[in-house]
């Protein structure tokens, strides 16, 4: 695996949809770090599945950071007696239908204490991450099912977990809620329902790109946007660009870091949060 980056080329954020649409696309958040001075370049909106893997296969040098998890809890897959080996396990997952995966989650919850239903993987505590096993609010267990299988198909690198992939592409899993509570606590700052797009979210949105812009974090980092830019990211209610871009972050990050901060003791079946 690589070190540091020292020119890391483009980097990638990625807000992902596992049912992308024209209404709510996968964004796409292409940067280039210099120093510490992330400047966003553009936005991209995918509406179909098909596009974005096209797009992900071409040969092109990146690193990018997806929102969507990239491994299942080990205590989950022993229960199942799933295989504990990466690729093996995501292709007998990528097999099943939704309603399958729903009804063997279910089950396994089932048994289980109030308060101990799902199984979490070892970054969900420091991340703060829903359980990646979780079937709705949000349904990341049908993210990682669609999303995995197209990073696969597309014979790109995933650091840690498959490194037979193009070795020019790297995907890490992020999270973009890690970086926003660092600013805004428990403040909500974003919501597909039109309705409850308040004052208060996008006065939520307007202080985290300040402090985004102001290299506040922990990551050390500054972005550098455009007038255009700052308005766009504000503006839009979803929060879906926000959060490319708040992705986009953690990869400049990780262009900096040893391992590209992926922790030494990595348990190579559930992945890691980058930044977590």
């Amino acid at each position: 695996m690589s070190s540091s980056l020292q020119t890391p080329g483009t980097l990638l954020g990625v807000d992902f949809s596992s049912s992308p649409s024209q209404r709510k696309p996968i964004w796409l958040a292409l940067g280039e770090r210099q120093g510490a001075v992330l400047r966003l370049q553009s936005l991209q909106p995918f509406e179909t599945l098909e596009a974005f893997v096209a797009w992900l296969a071409e040969p092109r040098e990146w690193l990018g950071v997806f929102d969507l998890p990239f491994g299942l809890p080990r205590e989950l897959v022993e229960a199942l007696d799933w295989p504990t080996d990466w690729l093996p396990l995501m292709r007998l997952y990528a097999g099943l239908s939704r309603a399958e995966i729903r009804d063997r989650f279910a089950a396994f919850c089932a048994v289980r204490p109030v308060g101990s239903k799902f199984a979490h993987r070892v970054c969900d505590g420091p991340a703060g991450s829903s359980p990646s096993m979780k079937w709705v609010n949000p349904p990341v267990a049908y993210m990682l099912h669609a999303g995995v299988p197209l990073l696969l198909e597309a014979g790109v690198c995933l650091p840690g977990l498959h490194e037979q992939g193009d070795a020019r592409r790297r995907a890490l899993e992020g999270y973009p809620g890690l970086l926003a509570r660092e600013f805004l606590g428990r403040r909500s700052y974003k919501s597909d329902t039109k309705a409850k797009q308040t004052p208060e979210r996008l006065i939520a949105r307007k202080d985290l790109v300040e402090a985004l812009e102001q290299g506040r974090s922990r990551l050390g980092l500054r972005l550098k946007l455009s007038h255009a830019q700052r308005d766009d990211l504000v503006a839009d209610g979803s929060g879906d660009k926000l959060d490319a871009v708040l992705c986009l972050m953690q990869a400049a990050w990780a262009s900096t870091q040893p391992r590209l901060g992926l922790p030494e003791n990595l348990d190579p079946l559930e992945g890691w949060i980058t930044s977590a």
